[in-house]
């Protein structure tokens, strides 16, 4: 008899990552590729003159978030992306909670990421080729201030 699969664990297999969401605010947006869920610890090097060791002691420093990149299609008369960024003003932009979360087969969260005041930085519209034959994708990179995770 073959084996359907159904006594497999759950834990056996690492999730697909091919099916999220991601909110904006309280608006779910359907993108293409998020990108940059990333979080780093800066290094702080230190010696004190009297160590017997010649070596440096590495010490955690500030935190460092680098920019998340998010791909969707172009629609007719969305510009949902170039509104959000039109309204930077000098050193003032509305920041809104990003919620990226990935799921399960059965459309529920799994992992979700909450991204804390997130604004857009800069925005690629899509190339133009006249010999082209895949959809219109237009960037978008969004600067924050940090990500917490949430298991589910």
């Amino acid at each position: 008899m073959a084996d359907d699969g159904s006594a497999q664990s759950t834990s056996a297999w690492p999730m697909a990552k091919f099916y999220f969401k991601v909110m904006w605010d309280s608006n779910e947006i359907a993108f293409q590729e998020v990108s940059g869920l990333d979080a780093e610890t800066q290094i702080i090097e230190y010696r004190h003159g009297n160590s017997p060791v010649f070596a440096t002691v590495k010490m955690p420093g500030i935190a460092k978030n680098g920019n998340i990149t998010m791909k969707k299609g172009v629609f007719k008369s969305d510009n949902k992306y170039w509104d959000w960024y039109n309204k930077i003003k000098l050193n003032t932009i509305k920041r809104i909670p990003l919620t990226i979360s990935l799921l399960d087969e059965a459309g529920k969260p799994t992992m979700t990421w909450k991204v804390l005041n997130a604004w857009p930085t800069k925005i690629t519209a899509t190339d133009l080729k006249s010999d082209g034959n895949e959809p219109a994708v237009e960037t978008i990179e969004i600067a924050h201030e940090g990500i917490t995770i949430e298991n589910s």
